[in-house]
C-alpha cells in the first residue's frame, strides 16, 4: 500500500508542469473573429452572400423534414410496440405483400426525395454557375501557402503570395500563445483584396497535392487539385474581413495555410490595385543590372525570410521532408542554372515554382543561399541569368 503513495509522489513534478501548460492557456482570452470562427459556435458562420444563406436555409429545411421523418416513424413504431404488447393479448397481424402498404411506402419516399430535391437542384446549379463574373482570380494552393493572380477584370495582371503572418508563426513554433490575437493562425502578410456587391469568379488550381479553397462566410469550397482547373463564385453583400483555411489535409503544415478575404468599397479596390501596379512596377528592375555581391546578398535576406524560411527555416537546415539549404549539392553545385531551374519550374511536388517572383528577387535568394550559413561558393547570379533560362 505504500508503493501508491511514493508513485503519486512521483507524479506530483509532472502534474505541476501540465497543471501550469493548462493554466497558461486558459489564461488566453478568445474572442469570437467578425468573418471568422466564433466562441462556441454551432451553426453555420453569417451568410454575407446569397448562396451562404440558400445553403443555410437549405440546411435547416433538410434538419426539419429529416427531424420529422424521424419522429414520426419512431413515434407509429413504438406506440404500436407498447399499444399493441403481447401482455395485452393482442397477436400480431398478417399482412404479408399487402399492395397497399407497398404503393404507399414506395409513393411517399419518392415524394419525400423529391421535395428535398427540388431546392438542393436549384442551389446546386446555382453555385456552379461562374458565367459574367465582374473578377476572376486564380487561387493556387501550394505546400503551404496560396498563390492569387487577377487574371481578368479590373486589377488584371496583378499577383501575389501570400503566406502566415511570420509573427504568428513563430507563436506557434513557441507554444506560448497568451498573446495571440483574436485571428491565429489566420493572419497573412498579404490578403486577397476584392470590391463589394461584384461576382467574383475563383479558378483553383494546386502545385504539389490536393488543397481546397474554402471560405465559409461566402458559402464556397473548391478542391484545388494539380493539373485539373476548377471554379466557383461568390458576391459579398457586405464590406469586411473574411477567413477560410485549406480543407484538404494536404501535409504537416496543413494548419498554416489561411486564407483572408479582404471585402473593400468599390473606391477603396480601385485605389488598391492602383498601389498595387505601382509596386509592381518598382519591383520591375532592370534585368540587365549588374549587381555586386553585398548588395544583392541583402535583398536575398528580405526575400529568404518572405517566401522561404517558413519551410527551409532562417537557419536553412529543413525539417522532415524538406531539405536543407546549408550544404545541399544542388544549391553548392558550380552550374547555378541546376538551382535556377529548381525554383522556376519547382521540384518533386514538394517544391512548388517560383516563377510568380521577379527575377531579381530569384537571383537574388539564390545568391543569399549560395553564400550564407556554411555555403561559401563566392557564386553571384544576376537577374539575367534567371532571364534566360525562363521557359527552359
Amino acid at each position: 500500500m505504500k508503493m501508491i503513495p511514493n508513485k503519486l509522489a512521483s507524479l506530483l513534478p509532472t502534474l505541476s508542469v501540465l497543471a501550469g501548460a493548462w493554466l497558461s492557456t486558459a489564461a488566453h482570452a478568445v474572442n469570437d473573429l467578425p468573418g471568422g470562427p466564433a466562441v462556441l459556435q454551432t451553426n453555420l458562420a453569417p451568410a454575407v452572400t446569397n448562396i451562404a444563406r440558400e445553403q443555410q436555409w437549405l440546411h435547416w429545411f433538410m434538419l426539419i423534414v429529416c427531424t420529422v421523418i424521424f419522429l414520426a416513424v419512431f413515434g407509429v413504431m413504438f406506440y404500436s410496440i407498447w399499444k399493441h404488447r403481447k401482455s395485452k393479448g393482442y397477436k400480431a397481424a398478417n399482412f404479408h405483400e399487402s399492395v397497399t402498404v407497398e404503393i404507399i411506402w414506395t409513393i411517399v419516399p419518392f415524394v419525400i426525395v423529391i421535395l428535398m430535391a427540388l431546392p438542393a437542384t436549384k442551389v446546386v446549379v446555382a453555385m456552379k454557375d461562374t458565367t459574367n463574373a465582374d473578377l476572376t482570380i486564380k487561387a493556387t494552393g501550394m505546400q503551404w501557402k496560396w498563390g492569387y493572380d487577377y487574371i481578368k477584370g479590373e486589377g488584371e495582371g496583378i499577383g501575389f503570395v501570400s503566406t502566415l503572418d511570420s509573427s504568428q508563426r513563430a507563436m506557434s513554433n513557441s507554444g506560448d500563445v497568451s498573446k495571440a490575437s483574436d485571428d491565429y493562425l489566420l493572419k497573412v502578410d498579404n490578403a486577397l483584396v476584392v470590391p463589394v456587391n461584384k461576382k467574383i469568379r475563383i479558378i483553383t488550381t494546386a502545385d504539389d497535392v490536393i488543397h481546397a479553397f474554402m471560405v465559409p462566410a461566402f458559402g464556397i469550397k473548391q478542391d484545388a487539385i494539380p493539373g485539373f482547373v476548377r471554379d466557383t463564385w461568390f458576391r459579398a453583400e457586405k464590406i469586411g474581413s473574411y477567413y477560410g483555411q485549406c480543407a484538404e489535409l494536404c501535409g504537416k503544415e496543413h494548419a498554416y495555410m489561411p486564407i483572408h478575404v479582404k471585402v473593400v468599397s468599390a473606391e477603396d479596390y480601385s485605389a488598391w490595385v492602383d498601389g498595387e501596379k505601382k509596386k509592381m512596377a518598382a519591383k520591375a528592375d532592370d534585368p540587365s543590372k549588374i549587381w555586386t555581391l553585398d548588395d544583392i546578398m541583402k535583398r536575398g535576406e528580405k526575400v529568404y525570410a518572405s517566401n522561404c524560411a517558413a519551410c527551409h527555416q532562417a537557419n536553412g537546415k529543413g525539417g522532415g521532408p524538406i531539405k536543407p539549404l546549408d550544404g545541399s549539392p544542388k544549391v553548392l553545385d558550380a552550374d547555378k542554372n541546376v538551382q535556377i531551374h529548381v525554383l522556376l519550374n519547382g521540384q518533386n511536388g514538394a517544391m512548388p515554382s517560383w516563377k510568380q517572383l521577379s527575377d531579381t528577387d530569384i537571383a537574388a535568394v539564390i545568391s543569399y543561399t549560395k553564400n550564407n550559413w556554411s555555403n561559401t561558393t563566392g557564386q553571384l547570379v544576376q537577374p539575367a541569368d534567371i532571364l534566360a533560362q525562363r521557359g527552359k
